[in-house]
């Protein structure tokens, strides 16, 4: 078997920061990859039934079977997160919630090398986030061989109302006044 790479984007923002990022990852590695954006599928959080306990298979009926799959077919994941509030975003949490149906007896994800990403507001809160995804992947013995932060974008300068919402966050970043 040649050596795959899967990549997975938490990002639901078409063409963002985060799915840009990961497909240079991929591409840039020149072996056969393929990239999920994890908001085009149904992936719901893990329900904790344990009825994946003995067969290392998830028995919630979402999209997750089919990315299960593919990640068991790869050597590499390379995982796209952002991080809204300083944390991971729901999707690569549900994502990273239900890789627990693949670990226990046959522990399905040991040795797979992972590259995280992660965009951020800050790279102090995209590093604590990346720190987290680590930890997750550790828990699952895959070999983080790479952790990549990068600086997002501000969503109020694009959501049409940054310069007089008293939640902006453009005066935070950029100092009282600025508008």
């Amino acid at each position: 078997m040649s050596l795959k790479i899967l990549g997975v984007s938490g990002s639901p923002i078409p063409n963002s920061n985060t799915d840009r990022a990961v497909k240079a990852v991929l591409e840039s590695s020149g072996l056969q990859s393929e990239f999920v954006k994890l908001s085009d599928i149904t992936v719901r959080p893990c329900k904790a039934c344990k009825k994946c306990v003995d067969d290392n298979i998830c028995k919630q009926e979402d999209d997750f079977q089919e990315l299960a799959k593919k990640l068991r077919e790869a050597k590499v994941l390379v995982i796209g997160a952002y991080c809204p509030y300083a944390n991971v975003d729901a999707f690569t949490k549900a994502f990273l919630e239900r890789l627990w149906s693949m670990r226990h007896v046959k522990n399905l994800n040991e040795g797979k090398l992972v590259v995280i990403v992660v965009t951020g507001l800050t790279l102090a809160r995209s590093k604590h986030v990346s720190d987290s995804i680590a930890k997750e992947m550790r828990m699952e013995n895959m070999d983080v061989v790479s952790t990549i932060l990068i600086k997002g974008n501000l969503p109020c300068l694009t959501c049409g109302h940054g310069s007089e919402c008293k939640m902006s966050g453009i005066p935070l970043l950029f100092g009282k006044g600025v508008k």
